[in-house]
């Protein structure tokens, strides 16, 4: 997993609170089939629609209640679905996420061929048509730009201080720590990796606008790009300052046009913000790929739990509410005018451990104890029969992290890995474990996660009602700030963190959940021999070796109870039968990742 790896880092383990932010495979489980667009039909990648015309109108989609805050998801405190699934329509890059998770090569952007594997070597070529909204070439200047925000230790040395870039990612950096071969202003570059890397495809999110951050730091972008190339940090604080923070918007306002250009089909430039309620995007006049089918894209900041109605009235025309059956059974009673969606997706539920000092669950205090007692009184199969089952009847206790049940290779890792001692609750056993751990009971346990949220606020009241009769006392902590920059979350202020990761099933990018110092390590989890471990998984393209390494890091994070995983979510969707190419997608990008091509029946 992992959202997010470097750039693939947005893209494989973005935090989620909505049912339908993940990936995986396709399944025609319910309502017209789990990637079809009403008429059977399955997709992968984008099909081709033809000489498109963009027509009048607006098409209504919501990706949840939060609003969009930043052209910039790569921040700690900006790094979510919300603010990547809009950017992906106004940004674009080498490869984007089919239906299945497949790694799609979008050459209307560019083209890139790996010419050795030792070392491993792959050369980049950008379009001579990409262009920026304002005019600007696309070049590897954009590129450079975003390795040297993956913090490079070869361009801003090491230590504390020695990252000016907040970001969520450093495999760019940590993979090709020489940077990239290439030329001022050029349309070609050359990547050289030190080590093998099995996420090589994916390693570059979408670019952002290099000439626009070497302006507001002081710069000429030739002058920008020729320092990173020289490896001269001169001056890059300025640009990191702009690339923390210049991009965030709240309240309404948009960021200047002349900060946001777009590479994709739509743009910010007029764009409309109704905060709270939406965000309008408008066509990019200077795309140089196939038009947007629509003119208008809305992105409506709606409850999961008011978007049935808001479907059902004609305010929202494509919906991903909640995967729960009162959810399904409303959307296939509202009849013909209206279309369903479902399969699984490669977003799953788990409860993380705090390892800081604040917590019971910290080595200090109660440690793996009190962790353990904490997992013997988690109904877990409760949880899923209660919740999860009525929408997927498939739907089994997750026991893993890395790898999916209904994907292939499941049940050859938990068999090396879990020996199968928190499937059923145990409140004697737990009570024992807490008694061991010599915390003075009741202990109080703070669970957190992004509220309103019904499904979690009875995941909650299940893991109460269990686990208080081990001796917990266990406090609902659902808060609207959970995801926010400065939120519960973002500053540890939890004892257990309920949420989701979405991903596409990379297999690199999720070492940055669990590795010391990892940027997504949100509960300040340490082991060394989990850290060996990604090391050498990320450092391999044998598939043998990477399998032996999954193995050993579930078995670990299992034995030290990082912490425990629930259930792979199921996705559901909901859409107005008159729009067509509305399609299914198990990865984080969720069904909006082809919106651009969504337009009402003729």
């Amino acid at each position: 997993m992992a959202i997010v790896a470097a750039g693939a880092l947005a893209l494989t383990a973005c935090t989620s609170d909505s049912g339908g932010d993940g990936g995986g495979s396709n399944d025609d489980s319910g309502g017209d089939g789990g990637s079809g667009s009403g008429s059977g039909e399955e997709v992968i990648e984008k099909p081709d629609l033809g000489d498109i015309q963009t027509k009048d109108g607006q098409v209504t989609y919501s990706v949840g209640e939060q609003e969009w805050d930043s052209y910039n998801e790569l921040t700690s405190g900006t790094y979510s679905t919300y603010n990547s699934v809009i950017n992906d329509r106004t940004r674009t890059g080498f490869t984007y996420f089919g239906t299945d998770g497949t790694i799609v090569r979008d050459e209307t952007f560019g083209t890139f061929e790996r010419t050795s594997e030792d070392p491993l070597t792959v050369e980049y070529t950008i379009s001579d048509d990409a262009v920026w909204s304002d005019g600007t070439p696309v070049t590897s200047n954009d590129f450079l730009f975003l390795w040297a925000a993956s913090n490079p230790e070869t361009l801003f040395g090491s230590g504390d201080d020695a990252a000016p870039f907040d970001s969520v990612g450093d495999s760019l950096g940590v993979q090709v720590p020489e940077g990239l071969d290439t030329e001022v202003d050029s349309k070609k570059f050359t990547l050289v990796y030190e080590n093998p890397y099995p996420d090589w495809q994916i390693i570059f999110e979408r670019p952002l606008p290099s000439h626009v951050v070497a302006e507001q730091a002081g710069m000429e972008p030739s002058e920008m790009a020729q320092k990173i190339l020289d490896k001269d940090p001169q001056g890059l604080d300025k640009a990191a300052e702009f690339y923390n923070s210049g991009w965030t918007a709240t309240g309404g306002s948009l960021p200047d046009p002349a900060l946001t250009p777009s590479t994709g089909p739509y743009t910010f430039d007029g764009a409309t913000w109704n905060s709270p309620e939406s965000l309008t995007l408008v066509p990019n006049e200077e795309y140089w790929g196939p038009p947007p089918a629509t003119a208008n894209l809305t992105f409506r900041f709606t409850a999961p739990e008011a978007m049935v109605q808001a479907l059902q009235n004609g305010d929202i025309n494509v919906i991903e509410p909640q995967p729960d059956v009162d959810t399904v059974e409303a959307i296939e009673s509202m009849g013909d005018g209206f279309k369903l969606l479902t399969g699984p997706t490669l977003t799953w539920e788990h409860l993380d451990y705090s390892f800081r000092d604040s917590s019971p669950f910290a080595e200090a205090n109660g440690g793996l104890a009190a962790r353990e007692a904490f997992a013997m009184c988690v109904p877990r199969e409760q949880i899923v029969s209660n919740l999860v089952q009525p929408v997927d009847p498939e739907a089994v206790v997750m026991n893993a992290r890395e790898i999916f049940p209904f994907q292939d290779g499941y049940k050859d890792v938990v068999d090396a890995a879990y020996e199968g001692q928190y499937d059923e609750v145990d409140i004697e056993g737990a009570t024992q474990k807490l008694e061991e751990s010599g915390l003075e009971t009741p202990v109080d346990v703070n669970i957190g996660y992004s509220a309103p949220n019904q499904r979690r606020t009875n995941i909650v009241s299940a893991i109460k009602a269990s686990c208080d009769e081990a001796g917990f006392n266990i406090q609902d902590n659902g808060s609207g700030d959970f995801f926010d920059a400065g939120g519960p979350l973002d500053v540890g202020d939890f004892d257990i963190a309920l949420f989701a990761w979405a991903g596409s099933g990379q297999k690199a990018s999720g070492r940055v959940i669990y590795e010391t110092g990892g940027d997504q390590n949100k509960g300040r989890f340490s082991n060394e021999e989990v850290d060996q471990a990604w090391e050498t998984l990320a450092s391999s393209n044998d598939s043998e070796v990477l399998n032996e390494q999954r193995k050993k890091i579930e078995r670990l994070l299992w034995e030290e109870l990082h912490g425990i995983p629930l259930f792979a979510h199921p996705g559901v969707v909901g859409y107005d039968a008159t729009l067509d190419n509305v399609y299914f997608n198990s990865t984080q990008t969720q069904v909006a990742w082809n919106a651009e091509q969504w337009v009402r029946s003729e």
